[in-house]
Parts: structure tokens; C-alpha cells; sequence
């Protein structure tokens, strides 16, 4: 004869869905706490890089202003000498790859800072997504004991998926939006 499967109990339910569930919420605590690491240095950077966005192109400013101060005075020049010295002096205001300094090397510096932080923008709102996913799982497990629901349990596994999902896309931007 086969043996018959009793029901489990309350109690019997409660302590397979702690079992479970302590690990589930020790990796999903985990994964939150990576997502917020990498989405509060994304946002240092995305500061980081405007401020220095900013520097580059007021020093791109005032590399101009000088310039074009330089280029009024080679107008009114007579002196041949004079004249050579501020043409070379023009020419680096517009490009001096030896320092880094010129218009145009200043240039390329800001926008590529600027790339940068606007990349990091795209990501930013996908890591928000992914926390509050993260945070939603653990409450949804939290429940899951209390309630001595497999479903919540299930359910709290699922949204946690969605929230990796949504993590790794506001880590490698994965589909272009």
C-alpha cells in the first residue's frame, strides 16, 4: 500500500518558507546593496564630470577671449617680428597638443566628459528601477513568511528577476533607448 501524504501544518509551511526564503533575501539584500554601490558612483561621476565639463569649457572660453584679443592686435601690428610672434601665439590658443591647452584639444577633453556623463545618465534611472525592484522583493518575502505564502514567495522571486533584469541594463545599456 502506498503511504498517504499528510497536509503540512501551519508551522511545518512557516519553517519550509523561512528555510527558503533567509537565503532568497540574503542575495537579493546582496544585489541591492551592489546596485546602489554602482548607482552612487555613477552619480559621483555623473557630478564629477560636469564640474570638470564646465572647467574645460570656461578655459576653452578664455582661450578664445585671448585669442581674438591676440588676432586685434596682429591687425593693428606693423612689426614684422611682433606679427610672427602673435600668429604663433594665435596658433597655439587654437591648438597646442604639447600641453593639452589649446581650443581644440580643450574641446575634444569636454565632450568627451561630457559623453561620458550623459552615458552614466542613461543608466541612472534603470539602477533606480532595479533598487526599488530589489527593495519590493525583500518586502514581498517578508510577507511570504508572515503570510505562509508560497505564492508571495514566488511572486517576491519574479519581481527580483525583473530587478536584475533592469540592473543589467542600467550597467551595459544593453538595449538602446
Amino acid at each position: 500500500m502506498a503511504e498517504e501524504k499528510k497536509p503540512l501544518t501551519r508551522s511545518e509551511k512557516e519553517a519550509k518558507i523561512k528555510d527558503k526564503a533567509g537565503w532568497v533575501i540574503t542575495v537579493i539584500a546582496a544585489l541591492l546593496a551592489v546596485n546602489t554601490y554602482i548607482a552612487n558612483g555613477n552619480s559621483s561621476k555623473i557630478l564629477g564630470n560636469t564640474i570638470k565639463a564646465n572647467d574645460t569649457w570656461s578655459f576653452y572660453q578664455a582661450k578664445s577671449i585671448k585669442q581674438s584679443i591676440a588676432e586685434g592686435m596682429l591687425e593693428t601690428t606693423k612689426d614684422p617680428k611682433r606679427r610672427a610672434e602673435l600668429e604663433a601665439k594665435i596658433a597655439r590658443y587654437e591648438s597646442d597638443p604639447a600641453k593639452g591647452e589649446g581650443k581644440k584639444e580643450l574641446m575634444a577633453k569636454a565632450r568627451a566628459l561630457e559623453e561620458e556623463r550623459d552615458r552614466l545618465g542613461k543608466s541612472s534611472p534603470w539602477m533606480t528601477f532595479s533598487g526599488m525592484g530589489y527593495q519590493l522583493g525583500i518586502v514581498l518575502l517578508s510577507a511570504s513568511i508572515l503570510a505562509v505564502s508560497m505564492p508571495l514567495f514566488w511572486g517576491s522571486v519574479g519581481v527580483s528577476a525583473v530587478a536584475m533584469f533592469l540592473m543589467s541594463q542600467g550597467i551595459w545599456l544593453w538595449i538602446p533607448i
